[in-house]
């Protein structure tokens, strides 16, 4: 339902007409793979619905702030001309959508990186949230499929550019020659999770920059931006996820690691439970 108001959906679960599984749910509910959701029949939802998915893959949206979820390869702001970027797909779907808004990015993502990311609605809205992101930074967990087999936790603590900074992380799973990790910056240099992956020789699958390899079949490389935490300027806190991209799924089962176990542990990570 990509032309609906954003509190739409909400307003849907809350009345009883969306279920989940048949029955009753929240809006705060967390889905996984194979569930079903039933909307009741209504002129009103029936003149919502379409095939076609939008251009802007939504995970929270108010009106404040959207958090959207990046596909690999997409940059944030246009790098060249007549090229694709993130603020300006964002803006022509909002302008599609009948709520015209600038967007402004309070976070940012690598271009190979996929996952969530914070859009203002307003410059004062990108300052406030960006002020909450300079002081106390985003509570940020990342997926990263790497070449060979780190130990089964760590902390990186090299020097980038001169500052310290901090980047630990937890092997999730094993595959050929591969492993995926759940990795949280502390601080938040450039390219820093790259960097220090790299740096103790496990360099990110297709990270040509730093070792990683260059594979075609990738739109970007295996960093995914998957687990965001940040205060609310009116509700408190928000936890949102970014479901893992075909992309990045396919290429872990190539690798070796199947779909069920792979989801078993990352839906864990979205609860915020150990592994």
């Amino acid at each position: 339902m990509p032309a609906s108001p954003f509190g739409y959906a909400r307003k849907l679960i809350k009345s009883g007409a969306a279920k989940l599984n048949s029955a009753l749910a929240t809006a705060d509910t967390l889905l996984s793979l194979h569930d079903s959701i039933t909307l009741k029949e209504s002129a009103a939802t029936a003149a919502q619905l379409t095939p076609v998915r939008p251009d802007l893959d939504i995970l929270y949206e108010d009106s404040h702030i959207l958090i959207a979820n990046k596909p690999p390869g997409l940059p944030m702001h246009r790098t060249a001309e007549f090229e694709d970027n993130l603020v300006e797909v964002g803006q022509a779907y909002m302008i599609q959508r009948a709520t015209p808004c600038k967007l402004y990015p309070v976070n940012r993502l690598d271009r190979g990186t996929s996952g969530a990311v914070i859009l203002a609605k307003s410059s004062s809205s990108a300052a406030i949230y960006g002020r909450q992101v300079k002081e106390t930074g985003l509570d940020k967990l990342y997926l990263a499929l790497v070449w060979g087999t780190p130990e089964s936790s760590g902390v990186i603590n090299e020097t980038l550019d001169g500052k310290e900074s901090e980047t630990r992380y937890k092997t999730l799973l094993a595959g050929e020659n591969c492993s995926l990790l759940a990795v949280t910056p502390i601080s938040g240099r450039m390219h820093q999770i790259r960097r220090h992956l790299a740096s103790i020789g496990r360099p990110i699958i297709g990270d040509k920059r730093y070792g990683g390899g260059d594979l075609p079949e990738l739109s970007g490389f295996a960093l995914h931006s998957f687990r965001t935490t940040l205060a609310l300027a009116e509700s408190g806190g928000l936890t949102v996820c970014a479901p893992i991209s075909d992309e990045l799924l396919n290429l872990c089962q190539r690798r070796g690691l199947g779909q069920d176990t792979l989801l078993k542990a990352v839906y864990q990570l979205a609860r915020q439970e150990e592994p």
